[in-house]
């Protein structure tokens, strides 16, 4: 099967190619990337005026099948993701059972194989039932196709349990990602402060995910040891980052297109859809995540992609679930409120929605444009503005603050392994 792309902008921040050229894919690879190229294809895509960069790959997600496939399942999570420009997308762990043995991972992992969409690579959890008292077995569980270990949407509270799940993980040459929150100080529907004090609700102090998010540094110094921060939201957490990495610290984090879209004040306009864990923060907050994508101190844009059912989030907003869809939202988002503020520029955006996530999970020929790699490829057109639709949705679930929100550059097509799986 030969497939060319024809007169695309391809934007590859490895080569800091940033060109008008031809991609001819064959057999689920790159083989070719010219000015011009007038080989014969089985299909041949006009990317005129479109951007072609190398496949989204979304390293913190929700796909919450098995046990609560009433907000999503691997399969309408996957339309959602393909739809969203991502090839890849790493599903998190607190599912019912979780897969923290090889039975549970390997169910996951066929699902998605017969869903066929994208490439699915699964966390395990750190600790047995995320209860963060048993370590997993690391070494059965990445040898059964475990990406990484996380206990997301539950911190790992015993700290000489955590050091030893990311000791163990970086022997292994992976990672543990990091839920940063310290129970003690995290009591609370949204951000602590003003918003909070106008709806009468408690507030979640920064200081929870900040306390947690200290401790991994310190491990990760410690033992001289790799680390991730998930889904990283407060000015204090990126300073940190920060100086740990100019000394040299093995420390990476990532964040979301929420946390540089919104501060808390949006909760009063969207309610429970703009209530997610850790919550929108504050304007200075906002500008310390913006400022964090642009130095490199966050390696990488995920979604935390989070779907409840409607039921669920109609509940009063301290009773409701935290958490919000992303995957649809994901490019736009960043175009929109990264790209055309003039923060970034669309090499970065690859570097941290493609280069860098594939270099994270060890992914060796995907996140870049060139002869050989993986044929996971987003085509999009950034001129394209629209009102995100509640109606446009493929996701199961519909909880996000994005719906009526003008938005700036839309997937037209997601290739993965040489396949077209998504057409506008």
């Amino acid at each position: 099967m030969k497939l060319l792309l024809k007169n695309g902008k391809v934007i590859d921040y490895a080569s800091k190619m940033e060109d008008k050229m031809d991609v001819l894919i064959q057999d689920g690879k790159i083989a070719k990337v010219e000015k011009e190229i007038n080989e014969s294809a089985d299909k041949v895509i006009d990317c005129t005026n479109l951007s072609i960069i190398p496949g989204m790959i979304d390293m913190h997600c929700h796909l919450r099948e098995p046990g609560f496939e009433y907000k999503e399942t691997i399969e309408t999570g996957s339309k959602s993701a393909v739809k969203g420009g991502f090839t890849t997308i790493c599903p998190m762990p607190n599912t019912k059972p979780t897969p923290d043995s090889t039975i549970v991972l390997q169910k996951i992992i066929d699902e998605a194989k017969r869903v066929n969409l994208c490439n699915v690579l699964p966390y395990a959890s750190v600790t047995k039932g995320e209860k963060g008292e048993e370590l997993v077995d690391f070494e059965e569980l990445k040898k059964a196709g475990a990406i990484a270990f996380s206990d997301d949407g539950m911190p790992v509270v015993n700290a000489n349990i955590m050091r030893q799940a990311i000791i163990k993980a970086d022997s292994l040459n992976t990672f543990v990602a990091s839920h940063c929150e310290e129970k003690s100080v995290a009591k609370g529907a949204i951000n602590a402060g003003k918003v909070a004090e106008q709806l009468g609700v408690e507030g979640v102090l920064p200081e929870a995910e900040e306390i947690m998010a200290a401790r991994e540094i310190v491990i990760s110094e410690t033992n001289n040891v790799r680390a991730h921060i998930c889904h990283i939201s407060t000015k204090t957490s990126v300073n940190m980052v920060r100086d740990a990495k100019k000394r040299g610290v093995k420390i990476t984090c990532e964040t979301c297109p929420h946390y540089y879209s919104f501060t808390q004040e949006e909760v009063l306009t969207s309610g429970t859809n703009a209530k997610m864990n850790p919550p929108l923060r504050e304007e200075k907050d906002l500008k310390a995540i913006v400022e964090g994508l642009k130095d490199g101190t966050i390696d990488a844009i995920i979604t935390d992609h989070a779907p409840h059912s409607e039921e669920e989030k109609q509940k009063e907003l301290a009773q409701a679930p935290n958490g919000i869809i992303g995957f649809e939202t994901a490019l736009a988002a960043t175009v929109t409120n990264l790209i055309e503020k003039g923060h970034i520029n669309y090499l970065d955006m690859v570097r941290l929605t493609s280069y860098n996530p594939a270099k994270l999970l060890g992914l060796q020929t995907k996140g870049q444009i060139k002869e050989g790699f993986d044929a996971d490829i987003t085509i999009f057109n950034p001129n394209t503005e629209y009102i995100y639709e509640k109606e446009s949705i493929v996701s199961k679930s519909k909880n996000t603050p994005f719906i009526g929100k003008k938005l700036k550059g839309k997937v037209e097509y997601t290739i993965v392994n040489g396949n077209v799986v998504y057409q506008k």
